[in-house]
């Protein structure tokens, strides 16, 4: 089969209308993720910009910052693998197992 013959046949306007609603799914979805028995949270919507950061004021000493900047890392891997987790359930069938960076689907 031709890809151009592929290409022809989408209705471009549909395909439009369905990326600009997925984009406004994805600013609406967010999971949060979590370290150190809870005392860090990061929030993150589904296109991956983080949106909150809770800290429980038990984890601020400053003679241990370097122990802050791990708890907000691992925080911050816990909420993107729960975001992307939402993503390919909700997508996952849509983008057919594409490949795109970021979203390891």
């Amino acid at each position: 089969m031709n890809p151009f013959d592929v290409l022809k046949n989408l209705n471009m306007g549909s395909m439009k209308e369905n990326l600009e609603k997925m984009q406004g799914e994805l600013v609406a979805m967010e999971a949060t993720g979590s370290s150190g028995g809870n005392i860090v949270r990061v929030t993150m919507n589904g296109k991956m910009e983080i949106t909150r950061i809770q800290l429980d004021p038990i984890c601020v000493d400053p003679r241990d910052i370097k122990m802050l900047e791990d708890l907000i890392v691992a925080a911050h891997h816990d909420a993107m693998s729960k975001i992307q987790e939402q993503i390919k359930e909700k997508y996952g069938s849509l983008l057919g197992g594409a490949n795109f960076p970021g979203l390891n689907l």
